[in-house]
């Protein structure tokens, strides 16, 4: 009887640790959260906020260049001015933590690039893995009014920036729908990378949780706005 039960407690715990761990890979991570939170606010221009949330994004265990990389990141969606002004933030509160003998962990670079195709055919590729769409299609939309921008963001955003592998496909795409609902009146762009969040693998829950962190980082009104898109695309 006592084998019986020690067995049936062996079996509960480890149905309760699977449980545990699936439900994790569906919650944002503390890195994760700070990745939305400083890339909102670097958005919005609000530095001395920023530098509480680039204070606690490098406790979450973001490295010093993950961080950068998100500030570099950004400024494809809000421009040089906020992304500039975000990286001298951060350099303020690096050489701050340094001062108090904090060593942050500098983190990996940017791989180098091998492939010798052109910029517009591996910008190409790399937004047909995020849209799940192949990008041979006849142009339209702002692409064929403008085609120019098709050129940059193929080549640009999406070879330039993209292919940079210091942050994943999924770090990119919540660092983009922070900067949007940041800035807003952008819904039909919101409402495109939300979808791409959910081909590379981040969780409606995840996409909730998101609104959530927006919230409580910049306010209502951006939360409101992002979680209307969100149930559209959900």
């Amino acid at each position: 009887m006592k084998k019986l039960t020690l067995i049936a407690v062996i079996l509960l715990s480890t149905a309760t640790l699977f449980s545990q761990n699936i439900e994790d890979e569906s919650v944002l991570s503390p890195q994760q959260k700070s990745i939305i939170a400083i890339s909102s606010l670097t958005a919005k221009g609000d530095l001395l906020a920023l530098k509480t949330e680039l204070n606690a994004g490098l406790d979450n265990g973001l490295t010093v260049n993950q961080i950068k990389e998100t500030l570099v990141h950004l400024y494809a969606y809000c421009g040089f001015p906020r992304s500039i002004r975000g990286l001298q933030t951060y350099m303020e509160v690096l050489d701050e933590r340094k001062a108090k003998g904090i060593n942050d962990i500098l983190g990996k670079e940017a791989s180098p690039i091998t492939d010798d195709r052109g910029k517009f055919e591996r910008g190409k590729e790399i937004l047909g893995k995020l849209t799940g769409v192949p990008q041979d299609g006849q142009k339209v939309g702002y692409a064929e009014f403008a085609p120019i921008i098709e050129l940059f963001l193929k080549e640009h955003l999406f070879a330039d920036i993209f292919e940079r592998d210091v942050l994943t496909y999924g770090e990119r795409e919540l660092v983009t729908i922070s900067v949007i609902t940041a800035i807003g009146n952008a819904e039909p762009m919101l409402r495109s990378h939300m979808n791409i969040c959910l081909n590379v693998d981040l969780t409606p829950n995840q996409l909730q949780q998101f609104v959530e962190v927006i919230k409580n980082v910049i306010g209502n009104d951006e939360a409101n706005s992002a979680q209307a898109v969100l149930d559209e695309v959900l």
